[in-house]
Order: C-alpha cells, then sequence, then structure tokens
C-alpha cells in the first residue's frame, strides 16, 4: 500500500541514481560535514551578536536566548566559550560586543546567510521556509557552490 501524497524515489538502478562515489571523495564529504558542524552554533551565535549590534546597538544575552529559543544559562555558557575563542568581549550586565575576529567571521556569516536565502527565494521557495533552510545550509555550502547560488540569483533577479 503506497500514500499517493509520498513522492516516488528514484530506483536504485535508474538513470537517477547516483553510485557510491570514492571512498576519498567520500571521506572527504563526511570530514567537511563534521567540520561544519563544529563551527556551525559558534558562527549562529557571532552572526546574530553582529545582528542584534547592526539592529539594535546591543546584544543582551536575554536578547540571544529569546530569539535562539535556549535558556539563558545555555547562552552563558557559549559566551564564555565565545570569549575563550577571542571572538567577543562581555561585561556583567553589560551588552556583549565583538572582537575584530568576531565581527570578521559574523560578516562571512551573513554574507554566506544572504546567499543561501537569496537563491532560494530565486527558486520560488516561500520566505519562511528559505529563512529556516538557510539557516542551516549556509554552514554547509562550498565556497564554490555559493558562487554558482549568487551568479544563478544574479541571473534571476533581472
Amino acid at each position: 500500500m503506497s500514500d499517493e501524497s509520498t513522492p516516488k524515489r528514484p530506483l536504485r538502478n535508474g538513470p537517477s541514481f547516483d553510485a557510491l562515489p570514492p571512498v576519498e571523495q567520500h571521506a572527504r564529504q563526511y570530514e567537511t560535514v563534521r567540520n561544519a558542524h563544529e563551527t556551525e552554533l559558534i558562527e549562529d551565535y557571532v552572526e546574530l551578536i553582529g545582528d542584534l549590534l547592526d539592529h539594535r546597538g546591543e546584544a543582551r544575552a536575554a536578547d540571544i536566548a529569546n530569539r535562539m529559543g535556549v535558556s539563558q544559562a545555555t547562552v552563558s555558557k557559549m559566551i564564555r566559550r565565545l570569549n575563550e575563542l577571542g571572538l567577543v568581549t562581555s561585561q556583567p550586565y553589560r551588552s556583549l560586543f565583538l572582537t575584530e575576529e568576531g565581527k570578521r567571521m559574523a560578516q562571512v556569516s551573513r554574507e554566506r546567510h544572504d546567499i543561501v536565502l537569496h537563491f532560494l527565494r530565486a527558486l520560488g521557495v516561500p520566505d519562511s521556509t528559505a529563512r529556516i533552510d538557510a539557516e542551516g545550509m549556509e554552514h554547509h555550502v562550498s565556497d564554490e557552490t555559493l558562487a554558482f547560488m549568487q551568479r544563478f540569483t544574479d541571473e534571476h533577479s533581472r
């Protein structure tokens, strides 16, 4: 019994099935994903702090917790980590500030995010879905793929 609303998967021996890549390439793929996962949360926090500073003039732990949907204790732990990594500075009961390295990371992360978001919108993905999808994809897309996404968006936004 198949549900007609469920999309059909391509046959494993059909023309649209991709065979396993060579071992070295496959290992590189997984290594790339592991590396992206390691920096993903750090980049998300730094990007959000940069956005809050740009749009509100301050980045408070309570605002970060609310926007990320996490507890203030979780934010406090991450702020300590970001401080240790030299990405933010903080003082008790004051706003957070990005270091020069933190500002660079926030800018790169924001640019990657914007390219993916605009690409998804150019494909016709609804804004609310594009925003959710872009949040994860930005960390896992190579610079080469980003360049293709940017080119596609530029060509289709005229």
